[in-house]
């Protein structure tokens, strides 16, 4: 079952937005994806002061076709009724079924939908995401229509099977979506290329960036007792 690594590295957030944005991308991918028919195994989510990431492990492959039906309206109800039942079900009046309701014959539809790839559904997940994100402030820059918390700099998109990974296309105008990753501004700046989220934390770390927000609140505190107690 594959994995999915998505980081969106941007400018600076504001340090009092990183944990619920870090909150809500996992909130909003992981239902998009179930609501497209995929599910998974675990999510966990990450906010640094330039990046937010996600990391989702055991996905399904793809979605599974599905078969709905609906009722419409009675056989000799007006044309409107039976044209604004067929806009809504995509199908058009031979493909209808007639079934005896009652004392009435009623349309039904039978909406067939075929499964869907895993990485169709995660690029367009991420694309809605970023388009739709709820940051309590966001800002336009350049000519682009996106709006974002600051500058979006780039987005890497990763599903990583037992066989290799693969990056997965976002739609978004102006950004091709890729396996490259930044390290600390000062520290670490060189471009990375990651495979998987173990792959991606531990090159971080190297570049000076740790990921974890409470992993970085205990190393700060634990390297400011030292020099306190070597202060005396």
């Amino acid at each position: 079952m594959p994995d999915l690594l998505l980081e969106l590295f941007s400018e600076e957030i504001p340090a009092r937005m990183q944990g619920k944005a870090a909150k809500d991308l996992q909130r909003l991918v992981t239902d998009g994806l179930v609501e497209n028919g995929l599910t998974y195994a675990g999510a966990a989510s990450f906010a640094t002061p330039r990046r937010l990431a996600l990391a989702i492990g055991g996905l399904t492959d793809g979605s599974k076709s599905t078969k709905e039906e609906r009722k419409g309206p009675k056989v000799g109800a007006p044309d409107k009724a039976v044209e604004g039942f067929l806009r809504g079900v995509g199908l058009t009046k031979d493909q209808l079924d007639v079934r005896t309701v009652g004392n009435a014959e009623v349309y039904f539809a039978t909406i067939e939908k075929p499964g869907r790839a895993a990485e169709d559904i995660i690029g367009e997940v991420v694309l809605k995401t970023i388009q739709s994100f709820p940051w309590p402030k966001s800002m336009r820059w350049g000519t682009a229509p996106l709006r974002w918390v600051r500058p979006l700099r780039n987005i890497l998109c990763v599903l990583t099977r037992e066989d290799g990974s693969s990056v997965i296309p976002v739609d978004l105008p102006g950004f091709i979506s890729n396996d490259k990753t930044y390290g600390h501004r000062f520290m670490g700046p060189n471009e990375v290329s990651v495979s998987s989220f173990e792959d991606y934390s531990a090159k971080l770390k190297h570049q000076f960036v740790i990921l974890d927000p409470q992993e970085r609140a205990d190393t700060i505190w634990q390297d400011a007792t030292n020099q306190a107690f070597a202060q005396g």
